[in-house]
Order: C-alpha cells, then sequence, then structure tokens
C-alpha cells in the first residue's frame, strides 16, 4: 500500500519548542541551516527513489525560493505550512486568511506552480478552530493536514476522525490527520516527528504495518530536514524537557529515515489523494457543536510552552 510522507520545511529554530525562547525578531540574525538539511533529505528521497510533499513555511520560501524549485525539480509536491510557524488557535479568523494568502503568495513565487496543501504548524487545527477548516476551503485548498487525533501535553483532537474526513458541509476539501495507531483500546502517535526519532524504529514500523493491514488505510507520515541535523546549534537556555524532544537521536534519524524508505511504498499527499476512491466521512466538524459563522469573532487564545 502506498502511504504519504510529508516533510515540514522549516529552521532548526522556528519550532514551537523553542517559541518561548527564541524571539522571531532575532530569526534572520541565526544560522540558517535549511538548506543543506532539506538538499540532504531530498538525496535520501532520491536514493530510494521515493516522492514527498514538502509543507514549506512562506518564511523560508522567501529567503530561499532556490530551495522549493530544487524540491519541485526532484518531483516532490511544494504545499503550505503557514508563513511563520504561528499556531492556527493563536490567531483570529482574518489574520489566518491573511498568513495563509502571504504563505501562499510566496510559494508559488518560488516555485511557479498552484499550491492546493496546507499543514498548521504543530497540528494547531483543533477543537478551539472551528472557523479554520471553512477558512481553508474558501481560499481553495484541496486538503489539509493539520488534524493530530491524540491527548498530548501541547495539541491534538482526540474525537477527530483517526483518517480522511471531509470537515466542511459542501466543500469537497479534504483533512488527512496524521497517523495513529490503536493498541489496548488506546490511540496512540505514529505519525513521525518527535514520535518516530524519539522510539525505537521497530515502534514505527509496527505502527505502520498495522495501519495498513489492519485498518486498510495509508500512513501519513512527517518528518523535519532539521531532524537529520546533528550538528545544528544548542539553545542552553531552554527548558530541559524542549532540549531534550528536540534534540535527542538527531545522529540516528538519516538512517532510521532510510529505513523507512525502504521498508514501505511512499508517494506524494496528492497524488495519494487523487488516486483514492471516494472517502465515506462525515461532512461534520467532529467533536463540537460551534457554528463557523459563529467563532468568526473569537480572539486568539495564547500558545503553550513547549510543545513540537
Amino acid at each position: 500500500m502506498r502511504n504519504a510522507l510529508s516533510i515540514d520545511v522549516e529552521e532548526w529554530f522556528q519550532v514551537g519548542a523553542f517559541e518561548r525562547c527564541i524571539d522571531r525578531a532575532r530569526w534572520d540574525d541565526l544560522e540558517s541551516r535549511v538548506e543543506a538539511n532539506s538538499d540532504a533529505v531530498l538525496a535520501l528521497l532520491a536514493e530510494a527513489d521515493a516522492r514527498a510533499t514538502f509543507f514549506i513555511l512562506g518564511w523560508v520560501a522567501e529567503r530561499h525560493p532556490a530551495l522549493v524549485r530544487r524540491i519541485l525539480a526532484a518531483g516532490h509536491e511544494i504545499a503550505s505550512h503557514g508563513y511563520d510557524h504561528r499556531r492556527v488557535f493563536t490567531m483570529t479568523p482574518d489574520i489566518f486568511r491573511a498568513d495563509l494568502r502571504r504563505a501562499r503568495a510566496l510559494i508559488e513565487d518560488a516555485g511557479g506552480v498552484a499550491v492546493t496543501g496546507y499543514r498548521a504548524p504543530s497540528f494547531s487545527i483543533d477543537a478551539r478552530t472551528p472557523w479554520a477548516h471553512p477558512v481553508l476551503a474558501e481560499e481553495g485548498y484541496a486538503y489539509s493536514s493539520s488534524v493530530a487525533p491524540i491527548r498530548h501535553d501541547h495539541y491534538g483532537w482526540p474525537e477527530a476522525p483517526r483518517f480522511a474526513f471531509r470537515p466542511v458541509a459542501g466543500s469537497e476539501m479534504v483533512e488527512l490527520p496524521v497517523t495513529t495507531a490503536r493498541l489496548g483500546g488506546r490511540t496512540l502517535p505514529a505519525g513521525g516527528g518527535g514520535f518516530f526519532r524519539l522510539l525505537p524504529y521497530a515502534v514505527s514500523r509496527w505502527a505502520i504495518a498495522r495501519v495498513n493491514r489492519v485498518d486498510r488505510q495509508p500512513a501519513i507520515l512527517y518528518v523535519h530536514p532539521w531532524e537529520i541535523d546533528p550538528g545544528q546549534p544548542r539553545v542552553a537556555h531552554a527548558p530541559l524537557r524542549s532540549r531534550l524532544r528536540h534534540y535527542t537521536h538527531l545522529r540516528a534519524m538519516a538512517g532510521k529515515l532510510r529505513r523507512l524508505l525502504a521498508d514501505f511504498e511512499w508517494d506524494r499527499v496528492d497524488a495519494l489523494l487523487a488516486s483514492t476512491p471516494a472517502f465515506d466521512v462525515p461532512r461534520r466538524r467532529p467533536g463540537s457543536s460551534a457554528s463557523y459563522e459563529g467563532a468568526r469573532e473569537a480572539g486568539p487564545r495564547p500558545a503553550p510552552g513547549n510543545g513540537r
């Protein structure tokens, strides 16, 4: 079964773990490593003859347009990760719309192709943002991969379906949640990122195989270019928990990704979506009765501290 591999393209200093430690005003003064790290990921994908979707920050596309073109030239999809990694639940609907438009314009200008996919930073579309999916649909996105249907200390929407669903009545836009696995009646994270890096590879291999075999669903996995960069700068003043989450097993990540690419079949999100039969899923926002119109005036919410 084909699965969808996604790469969240952001700098090492733009992660949620450091959002309270590194001032955004300092970003341009810090060492940029996103091009070299993304090129290393591109080399791993070329070695395995695999295709992926690269969810790119508009901030990165604005400064590294040649990287966007290299990703496209290698046969991968480019999609939006928002402009500067602000979590959706910290925005109002109008600010979210402006962020979407700014990021999309920069990525499309760099690549010269249409952007139809979106991933919220830190999977920050959840029960607090009843307006987010409708805004995405209004802006013409074909799909989003912005929901983590789990309980987590800094994000998660456990009431959401585990697999693809259409969250907006009257719209064909599809939400593709990051992959989870069921064990002993519990829903466990299995979609990549820190979970893939921190846990033994056998755990991820088991989870993906189970989703493919038992649930008969493709896996939606994600990694970051900075995760294969053990030489990146250290943020010594970050909380210990953040440092452990961010820096553990960076040296082993390239090897684990190489094994993952060899053990399963991977493709772009848009290609997987185009080849999948129509989804028999609810056309409603699960776990809430809040209306879009009633949520338009909702104000921003403060971001939590050290989530990824």
